[in-house]
């Protein structure tokens, strides 16, 4: 047993079964053993890897995406560019690598803020990232800038906030919870019972032990987001695994080595994620007078030009480079890889915005990129 394992004994047996959500945010963000404050989760050597980390044309398409924002404001305009979770800073650098080759006047009048709390994610951050611009940093969405627009990306970032869990039994939907049996960590049916109207329309339908999930904390992230785009203007933009429609399932899964591992085992040494629920957050942006767009990964990545980039990279260049090139482009953009499995959604908030192509309509201009 771990020091974070037997911290969550000791809560459990002095407060009595804690939630889903609860055992989440003690794993990931625990200040002395949550996993982002000690472990190298990216990267080959770490459990996991993301998309910017398997090629440099995620963050430059998505930088297309932003420079397609930027249109929106005149060249001298202050903004800021927010990353929620930066990871080691991959996707901001390509993003402002394309940015600055894209739209170089806006560039000038850039801010960057990252939203980090980790200091050992701080320091690859700056050395990722300072060569072009001398990021910001904040522990909240609430200290950003209130006095600029905002534009906000996150990649891989609502997956690891807190879910709730709850199981259908009979008629009702029980909360799933996290106890100790027989010195271990174990699941257990709580008390707490989901009203109707938090459940989709067909749950009646459901069978027996279906698990339904639910995140109050991503829903609190989009519409503080919400609030922000629209007094101050500006777009969202957040890529993750998920689904488009609100389903039922267990989701909530761990990640070690890059391979499964049990969810209730060595807290703060696993990755403890879930599938997004995006037509939920849509439903949260939409109730707040928010405008969305939400499309499979695949196709916001090849609508802004993957192909074309992939192409003038590869031109020229050997055999091998070229065929590393074709595997990124599969991984990212594959039906059977991160092209269907995750999802994106955009969102704005104030007056006379418009979501920018791919989400209005593909976009058909070509990626000028040095190579």
């Amino acid at each position: 047993m771990n020091a974070l394992e037997a911290k969550i004994h000791r809560i459990i047996e002095a407060e009595g079964p804690i939630s889903v959500a609860l055992y989440m945010a003690l794993c990931l963000g625990d200040s002395e053993h949550g996993y982002y404050m000690r472990q190298e989760a990216f990267g080959t050597k770490g459990d996991f890897v993301t998309a910017p980390e398997v090629s440099q044309l995620f963050g430059e398409i998505i930088g297309v995406f932003f420079a397609l924002c930027l249109d929106q404001f005149e060249a001298d305009t202050p903004i800021t560019l927010a990353e929620l979770g930066p990871g080691r800073g991959a996707l901001m650098k390509d993003i402002l690598r394309s940015l600055k080759q894209l739209r170089p006047k806006h560039f000038n009048a850039l801010n960057v803020a990252l939203v980090e709390t980790s200091p050992r994610l701080r320091a690859l951050q700056v050395e990722a990232i300072a060569p072009l611009k001398v990021p910001v940093f904040h522990n909240t969405i609430d200290s950003l800038p209130a006095n600029t627009p905002l534009l906000v990306v996150g990649n891989e970032f609502l997956d690891a906030l807190p879910i709730r869990q709850y199981i259908k039994n009979g008629a009702l939907w029980s909360e799933r919870m996290v106890t100790v049996e027989t010195g271990k960590l174990a699941f257990a049916t709580g008390s707490f019972i989901l009203a109707p109207n938090q459940l989709p329309p067909h749950a009646a339908f459901a069978l027996e032990g279906t698990v339904f999930e639910i995140s109050a904390a991503r829903t609190a992230v989009v519409e503080n987001l919400a609030h922000r785009l629209k007094a101050q203007g500006g777009m969202a933009l957040f890529l993750d695994y998920g689904h488009l429609q609100t389903g039922f399932g267990d989701t909530f899964q761990a990640l070690r080595a890059h391979d499964y591992a049990p969810v209730l085992e060595a807290p703060g040494e696993v990755d403890l994620t879930s599938h997004v629920d995006f037509e939920a957050l849509a439903r949260a942006v939409n109730a707040l007078g928010g405008i969305t767009g939400s499309m499979v990964q695949r196709e916001f990545l090849l609508n802004l030009g993957l192909l074309e980039r992939a192409g003038a990279l590869g031109a020229g260049k050997s055999v091998e480079f070229q065929s590393e090139i074709q595997a990124a482009v599969e991984r990212l953009a594959g039906a059977e890889a991160m092209g269907d499995l995750f999802k994106v959604l955009s969102f704005a908030s104030h007056s006379n915005a418009h979501l920018p192509p791919p989400f209005e309509t593909a976009y058909a201009g070509q990626v000028n990129l040095p190579v």
